[in-house]
């Protein structure tokens, strides 16, 4: 008679560190373990069900035995299909602590946003694209940044790209703002 092995510790990685959860709640989100972790830059926002501003990048290497991205709801995403997985937060491209990503500091340079509530998600979105498309086109730039825009930073918008495009020392960051 052979015995079902279960194993009952998750693996996954956030920010390039390592988590090993022993029991690991299956009804817990990844946005409420991030919380409890201590990482709070992800914003939670939801009106009729649209969380697109709760993104974080997902290096995915799990059945597939291959390497992708994603952008994806942390809010709606259970920590137990993240066996496997290597998350980064808007805390792992960068920081004022340790370096800021291009697009986190072309977004600060412009002032980017009212409230800075959406910022976390447009900037892992705008930072997904270029991880996934060094070059991308413009129906890229707009599905891709479509889901971010929320109606208090719809102007912002035209400014932080304008400011981008014209401040741009990288070539694909100029491509990636210069549809506004």
């Amino acid at each position: 008679m052979s015995s079902l092995s279960v194993n009952s510790e998750l693996v996954f990685y956030i920010n390039g560190k390592k988590i090993v959860e022993k029991n690991a709640d299956p009804e817990e989100m990844l946005l409420a373990y991030l919380r409890r972790k201590g990482f709070f830059a992800t914003s939670v926002f939801s009106t009729s069900n649209h969380t697109d501003v709760t993104t974080f990048l997902l290096f995915y290497d799990h059945l597939h035995d291959r390497l992708f991205k994603l952008k994806m709801n942390a809010c709606l995403q259970p920590i137990c299909s993240l066996h496997g997985a290597a998350v980064v937060t808007i805390e792992g491209i960068g920081s004022t602590k340790t370096k800021l990503h291009p697009v986190q500091e072309h977004i600060a340079k412009a002032h980017g946003s009212q409230c800075w509530f959406c910022t976390p998600g447009m900037v892992m979105s705008m930072y997904t694209l270029l991880r996934n498309n060094p070059q991308p086109t413009m129906e890229d730039i707009r599905e891709t940044l479509g889901g971010d825009k929320q109606i208090c930073i719809l102007m912002d918008l035209i400014y932080i790209f304008r400011s981008m495009n014209s401040n741009a020392e990288h070539k694909n960051l100029k491509i990636l703002f210069s549809f506004f």
